[in-house]
């Protein structure tokens, strides 16, 4: 099972590495692995999360995820859209823009003779946009799902008193919006807090937008499912999806959507990140892209496979609570710079924690029931 399931990855890893050293030497490859490595340790949070929204899909719209949503991550976030930036920003049309990025300045300089900036100084002027965007759409994915009333918890002390003030109607908007404006009039610089404000503004509208749609589709496919079952089988409609009920449709679209931003999101500071070590877009496409992608796409299957979520119960929690972690240091960062290495170890921590406290449940659970037994 394991080898299957991350078999591909690691052939693409060799891949990766072999086209590298001919690329740009053992140099090249160093960099490509280390790139690797940092995707995919700043990304296990987003593997959790996909996990969770993955399963409950048809089978149709999961091979779609894990095929063309793979190839998006892979070439539309980790080397178009650092691209795109550029495009954008410096008024380049897209083969300037590219040879600039191939291109860079001799000594690594900020700008080129000229005094024109280099690829690299465009996409860290881009920064604050970039984060304001990620920042505020992963802020509302982690209030969504903390402020709302679940069976389980795992910090109980905590999330309890929030699930509490969370029955009031749209207060994780409430709090998002009044975070983005403590954001721009006191972390961004004062050239950039009207941008941090639309910027910020734009990631909160895409949540509200791609997630209303998703369950709006969602609900009103399992209504007729439903209905349905309750004619043939003579009972009354259940309330809510049943365990079996998967997301096809207009509502698996919407979920494949959903996952889409999620994971532009989640891109953000690995390919900000990538910038503190190379500039080179060919080097972060196999290194991001094509190695961490990859794996995190093995993860995210492994976990859906294995039924790991369902197992180990606190994953899920402990994911949106790096979730947040992140939201949070990606908004501190418009202002401050914020060590990847920091980030990456927030992720592993919160879901290690989670990880470890699911095992103690478990076992827990165990010796209940052989006592009972």
């Amino acid at each position: 099972m394991v080898l299957r399931i991350f078999g591909l990855s690691f052939a693409i890893t060799i891949v990766s590495l072999i086209v590298a050293f001919l690329y740009g030497g053992p140099e090249a490859l160093l960099l490509t692995l280390i790139l690797g490595i940092l995707e995919v340790s700043l990304s296990f949070d987003n593997a959790v999360i996909n996990a969770t929204v993955l399963r409950r899909m048809s089978e149709f719209w999961q091979k779609i995820f894990l095929t063309v949503g793979v190839l998006i991550a892979v070439f539309g976030m980790r080397l178009v859209f650092p691209l795109a930036i550029v495009w954008l920003t410096a008024g380049l049309d897209p083969a300037k823009a590219l040879d600039l990025a191939l291109n860079p300045p001799a000594n690594d300089a900020a700008h080129f003779a000229d005094g024109s900036p280099s690829y690299e100084t465009i996409i860290t002027d881009a920064h604050p946009q970039i984060a304001a965007f990620g920042g505020m759409f992963l802020l509302m994915l982690f209030l969504g799902f903390i402020l709302e009333e679940k069976e389980l918890t795992w910090l109980t002390w905590i999330e309890r008193p929030l699930e509490k003030i969370g029955k009031l109607d749209q207060l994780e908007i409430v709090l998002a919006i009044g975070l983005l404006v403590v954001t721009a009039e006191w972390i961004a610089p004062d050239d950039k807090r009207a941008t941090v404000m639309v910027a910020g503004a734009l990631g909160l509208i895409t949540y509200v937008v791609v997630n209303g749609l998703g369950e709006l589709f969602h609900t009103d496919q399992f209504e007729e499912d439903d209905e349905d079952e309750a004619t043939e089988d003579a009972k009354p409609a259940r309330s809510g999806p049943s365990d079996l009920a998967k997301a096809t449709g207009k509502a698996g679209f919407f979920l494949f959507l959903y996952l889409e931003v999620l994971d532009a999101s989640f891109s953000f500071d690995g390919v900000i990140g990538a910038f503190a070590i190379t500039a080179d877009p060919i080097i972060i496409a196999l290194g991001l892209g094509l190695i961490g992608a990859m794996f995190v796409r093995s993860l995210t299957v492994y976990l859906v496979r294995q039924g790991t979520l369902s197992e180990y119960v606190y994953l899920e929690h402990g994911a949106h609570w790096a979730i947040g972690a992140l939201a949070l240091i990606l908004l501190y960062s418009i202002g401050t710079h914020v060590p990847e290495v920091v980030t990456g170890l927030i992720g592993v921590v919160l879901i290690g924690a989670a990880l470890v406290s699911s095992i103690i449940r478990r076992r827990n659970e165990q010796a209940k029931e052989l006592t009972a037994a």
